[in-house]
């Protein structure tokens, strides 16, 4: 990212009053925020999957060496919900090159595709039941929009999920190809039509090397229900 792109997005820094040496401030993690994740979130993103995937279907979509590999390759592709400095809902993609999904899709990141996979979105335990999933998925793609060479998202899911992301504006594109043990998928996308001032700024905003925070809003509290 240029110094001179990001000029219009940073505010001037204003002197702060001056705090006497005998009064100490108190730090506070922000409410909620929303960022890239790295290596170092793969524990606690595999443990959330882990309990949301392994009950109710016996698979998780990636195992922990998986978790640990696309965050290595393509942090800018996932998303973390953090509450108070806790992981509390995710989403976890990759580029992908091909009009539908195969088994290749599973484990490679192709760097010059236009498709995003989002292998993963799940919700810790505690926080289920309060239309996170939603708002978490409302907030990626719209992120997915600030990539200039983004063009669509596509995922793999069961059947009794597809009314889910249909709420969100995924389409079923038929039947997925790829099956793991004896589970079947439906493949669903999502046309990625950004806004061409958001594009031409994307490079102001790139996610992966300067995490972008964004603050819960009304709007985003009044979905969440």
């Amino acid at each position: 990212m240029s110094v001179i792109g990001a000029l219009p997005f940073i505010k001037p820094m204003q002197p702060g009053p001056s705090v006497s040496p005998g009064i100490q401030r108190r730090h506070t993690l922000p409410a909620s925020e929303f960022r890239p994740l790295n290596t170092q979130d793969a524990i606690s993103v595999f443990e959330i999957e882990r309990e949301a995937f392994i009950s109710v279907s016996g698979e998780c979509p990636l195992h922990l060496d998986e978790v640990r590999h696309f965050l290595t390759l393509c942090p800018e592709l996932s998303m973390g919900w953090i509450e108070e400095g806790r992981l509390v809902a995710f989403i976890i993609g990759s580029l992908w090159d091909q009009d539908r999904l195969t088994t290749d899709a599973l484990t490679l990141h192709k760097p010059r595709g236009s498709t995003v996979h989002i292998h993963v979105l799940a919700v810790h335990r505690t926080f289920r039941q309060q239309g996170k999933g939603p708002i978490l998925m409302w907030r990626y793609l719209q992120y997915l929009r600030c990539l200039p060479n983004v063009r669509r998202a596509v995922l793999m899911c069961e059947e009794f999920l597809i009314p889910f992301y249909q709420k969100s504006g995924f389409k079923v594109l038929g039947r997925c190809a790829i099956t793991v043990g004896n589970l079947s998928f439906t493949e669903m996308w999502y046309p990625i039509s950004g806004h061409a001032y958001m594009r031409r700024n994307s490079e102001a905003i790139r996610f992966p090397e300067h995490p972008l925070t964004l603050p819960l809003t009304k709007t985003d509290a009044q979905a969440d229900v």
